[in-house]
């Protein structure tokens, strides 16, 4: 996979983060989250791939660009083919509230890599390198925090479990509760909490419940870069949506989705900070324009480099973000 798109991806991302920044804290998530869509899709024209969109913004009757299906980047005649996993503003809500862990996100691999999971809900679990190979979402939460225990040889008081603040999982923060281990609860971003348990200095060491199914598999390209592990497997409110993934492709619907299915072969992983948060630091506004902070990673080599990329939108006027005005802007001709 060439080494070059994963730095022409993290421009796509930093678009979309530099679009919403503004709008950060200001209780918008529908504004914030346009601005980062229409930025990244802009974004794309000038990628030189031929990439389909597996995991969007929704069904074409959904939404009116990044949709699933939809072709992006430039589409020349040698460009090559992949499929592209994308949110544009990973954590609505955590953006419209000023919370920390907001993230433009895209993953990347050849045609088949990424799982094409439908707009529904997912069961998870995910760890980072220490534990990989040792889950199964077969097992009880209890038995997994066991587990991991006795593979990184630490007692499970140690232990930290990221769970999302949900009314559906007050089974299970009590049953890991009651496990001996301890517990961070968020209240959006799974992606950014997934990536976090092969962290070490996050303190985080697994995941566990119910979250989007497409944040799933964005989560499984980040962790198959950085060696971790992870098991999905799609929950269904209703026929009608499992029937949905059974139109996708999916013979099995209720199997228990593995690292290599989510995300298989080789991958590439890019996102940019929108708010402040473990990994990434946030938009920073500047006088006449913003630094950036991305994350881009490759399975392939296993290479994770952060960049900080600084902005001047006096020498780039057309780029300027929409709701971004710079000091210049502000001031009298």
């Amino acid at each position: 996979m060439d080494k070059n798109l994963a730095l022409e991806l993290a421009r796509v991302t930093e678009a979309a983060a530099l679009a919403c920044a503004q709008l950060t804290g200001r209780g918008l998530p529908e504004a914030a989250d346009d601005a980062a869509v229409e930025a990244m899709r802009a974004a794309f024209d000038h990628v030189s791939i031929k990439g389909t969109i597996v995991i969007g913004e929704g069904e074409l009757d959904e939404a009116p660009m990044l949709y699933i299906g939809e072709e992006v980047g430039a589409w020349g005649p040698e460009d090559p083919e992949f499929d592209i996993a994308l949110d544009p503003l990973e954590g609505t809500n955590l953006c419209a509230m000023g919370r920390a862990g907001a993230l433009a996100v895209v993953a990347a691999g050849r045609r088949g890599a990424l799982h094409h999971a439908p707009e529904m809900y997912m069961e998870k679990i995910a760890v980072g390198p220490q534990a990989a190979g040792v889950i199964d979402l077969q097992r009880s939460p209890t038995e997994n925090l066991r587990a991991i225990a006795e593979v990184t040889q630490r007692p499970l008081h140690d232990l930290t479990a990221v769970i999302l603040d949900r009314g559906r999982h007050n089974d299970l923060i009590r049953e890991v509760r009651d496990a001996g281990a301890r517990i961070r609860l968020i209240p959006d971003g799974d992606v950014h909490a997934a990536i976090a348990t092969a962290w070490p200095d996050t303190g985080v060491d697994v995941l566990f419940g119910i979250g989007g199914a497409p944040e799933g598999v964005l989560a499984a390209a980040a962790l198959r870069c950085l060696g971790g592990d992870m098991q999905g497997r799609l929950i269904f409110r209703n026929a009608r949506e499992e029937q949905r993934a059974r139109d996708m492709g999916l013979d099995d619907p209720r199997a228990v989705l593995t690292l290599d299915r989510l995300a298989g072969g080789d991958v590439l992983f890019v996102a940019t900070g929108v708010t402040q948060g473990d990994l990434l630091r946030g938009v920073r506004l500047t006088p006449h324009g913003a630094i950036t902070h991305s994350l881009v990673m490759r399975s392939a080599s296993g290479t994770v480099r952060f960049i900080e990329a600084h902005h001047n939108f006096l020498r780039k006027p057309n780029y300027t973000p929409r709701g971004i005005r710079t000091r210049a802007q502000h001031e009298p001709a």
